[in-house]
């Protein structure tokens, strides 16, 4: 399984266009979500659990390296519109924002 994980020096086109290079699987280094906020700035969780305020507000590039589902909503705490569930080790674009997330409990 490859995902890709977003580090905060590096913008997120060279790292999209650098996952194409690899060949071999993908080392896991850093926060188990991490999503680009409207602040531009990189943002990242390790361990999430339940239900998570986005922080800088949620957009555009999201990585979800948890262990289990990651739904994104539209409002806080989890309410509104589910705009997009992500599976564990999914890379996905998320337009034009979310406010929360919630991370599925694993066992």
């Amino acid at each position: 399984m490859r995902f890709l994980r977003i580090h905060h020096a590096v913008p997120v086109a060279v790292l999209l266009a650098g996952a194409t290079l690899l060949s071999g699987p993908a080392v896991a280094v850093g926060p188990d979500f991490q999503y680009v906020g409207q602040d531009d700035r990189v943002h990242g969780l390790t361990a999430p659990k339940g239900c998570v305020e986005a922080e800088g507000g949620g957009a555009r590039a999201v990585t979800n390296g948890t262990r289990g589902s990651a739904t994104l909503f539209e409002g806080p705490g989890c309410s509104g519109r589910v705009l997009r569930v992500l599976r564990p080790g999914e890379v996905g674009q998320v337009r034009p924002y979310f406010a929360s997330v919630r991370f599925s409990v694993t066992g």
